[in-house]
């Protein structure tokens, strides 16, 4: 036999197989597209689309919370339909209303058609998720840290082009940019259309259970079939028992975990409107630093993601790793308030220390939370408990810039209690995701109605 290749090599070192190097590449391209409206959405509203700061305020605004139905909406579909046709259906919808928005300058219409965009942008992410869980399985923290990765090098590669393409400064470069970005989701879906349907635990139940006694069901094309050989279960003389798929809506204690998840979210806003804020009103550095902050965020993000996913190889150790989460938070809330003070030296220093602090937290929260969602849902609704876990992310992006914007109000002491109450947030989740004491972590049951 021949020595393994480079690429051989590196093909082994991602989970999930062919279906999993492609669903990276989908996720590659969607980042660059979403890179390119990123650094342009606020321009194109003011200049070709002829908006108020108030009415972009607005649109976001509404549209944003319109998008938090997204999550739970596409994980709920996913445990009855088929994922890769609902993928690439989203990811089509989301580049019809990208292209919708080059159609109008109304408001109302503005509204209606980001509102469209946003509940796909936000059911596509916990759709990409959800099949990557079930292609890398075991692995899905490893494979989850590679996402990240070239999540991050894809958003770096769209804001340097869109950064490049804004030289011109002409609204004709805005509209290019925003179509690029819907050649993005499309792109994206081409490439879905050519993975394989993961199995799905959940559907494979529901036909099971609709199969007539004492024959398997059918499986599902691209999914492996139950052994003719498994031995029935034994029929109960009672009456009959039917199996109900666990409602997330119904588990308090997952919903409590979601809406802890919402709060630990809170780095997302820290990056993208605490930190800007406070640096250019409450420090004495030189403005020229935030942009170069929010590279710092990105460099470390591609350079220790993928290892980084050894604080959420188990689910015991994800539990474990939520103590150096809360570190994390407190270090970067307190070197924030330190920043306020001293000359512009010792603020830069700060203020990087901050940025690399809430990077560190970014990074662990990324694979405790990938790793505690998974496990702590019922594989036969997996989408739905997926969907529900999305909406953290969903709601923190409308409330996280409360928070921080109060938090800056505050001044330093408001950074030292938004650090301490993120730190607590830890302790408090990791109480709620209980160990049992074999390194795994207790669940709710399985909900079972007798008729």
């Amino acid at each position: 036999m021949g020595k393994p290749t480079r690429r051989t090599a590196l093909n082994d070192r991602i989970p999930g197989g062919r279906d999993g190097r492609r669903m990276l590449i989908v996720t590659f391209v969607d980042r660059i597209g979403s890179g390119l409206w990123g650094a342009t959405a606020t321009l194109y509203f003011t200049f070709a689309a002829g908006l108020s700061t108030a009415e972009i305020g607005v649109l976001l605004s509404v549209s944003g919370a319109i998008g938090i139905a997204g999550p739970p909406l596409g994980g709920l579909l996913a445990d009855h339909v088929r994922l890769r046709p609902l993928l690439i259906t989203v990811q089509l919808v989301r580049a019809a209303a990208s292209l919708a928005l080059l159609t109008t300058t109304d408001l109302r219409l503005l509204l209606a058609i980001a509102s469209v965009g946003s509940l796909g942008d936000r059911a596509a992410s916990v759709l990409t998720k959800l099949y990557a869980t079930r292609v890398a399985g075991p692995e899905r923290v490893r494979y989850q840290a590679i996402s990240r990765t070239a999540m991050n090098v894809g958003w770096a590669v769209g804001g340097l082009a869109a950064a490049a393409a804004l030289t011109g400064g002409t609204v004709t470069v805005y509209r290019w940019l925003l179509i690029g970005d819907a050649l993005s989701f499309v792109a994206s879906a081409l490439f879905t259309l050519g993975c394989a349907e993961p199995p799905s635990a959940s559907r494979i139940a529901a036909t099971s259970a609709s199969a007539e006694p004492g024959r398997s069901a059918p499986a599902e094309p691209g999914e492996s079939a139950p052994s003719e050989s498994a031995p029935a279960p034994a029929e109960s003389a009672s009456a009959p028992r039917r199996t109900t798929a666990p409602n997330p809506w119904r588990d308090r204690r997952y919903l409590a975990y979601t809406a802890s998840e919402a709060v630990l979210f809170l780095d997302d806003s820290v990056f993208k409107v605490g930190l800007p804020l406070w640096a250019v009103t409450a420090t004495s550095t030189p403005h020229q630093l935030v942009p170069l902050l929010l590279v710092l965020n990105n460099l470390l993000v591609v350079l220790f993601q993928v290892p980084f996913a050894r604080f959420g190889a188990t689910p015991h150790t994800a539990r474990t790793s939520l103590w150096p989460l809360a570190a994390a938070f407190l270090a970067g809330g307190a070197a924030l308030a330190a920043s306020a003070v001293g000359a512009p030296w010792f603020a830069a220093t700060t203020l990087v220390l901050a940025a690399t602090a809430f990077t560190v937290a970014e990074m662990l929260h990324a694979t405790i939370s990938w790793e505690l969602s998974v496990v702590l849902a019922p594989s036969t609704a997996q989408g739905a408990y997926l969907g529900v876990h999305g909406l953290a992310q969903a709601v923190q992006r409308s409330v996280g810039p409360l928070a921080v914007t109060a938090a800056i109000a505050a001044g330093p002491l408001g950074w030292l209690g938004l650090g301490a109450g993120l730190a607590a947030m830890c302790g408090a989740q990791r109480h709620l995701v209980r160990d049992r004491g074999d390194g795994a972590l207790s669940v709710a049951p399985v909900t079972v109605s007798e008729h």
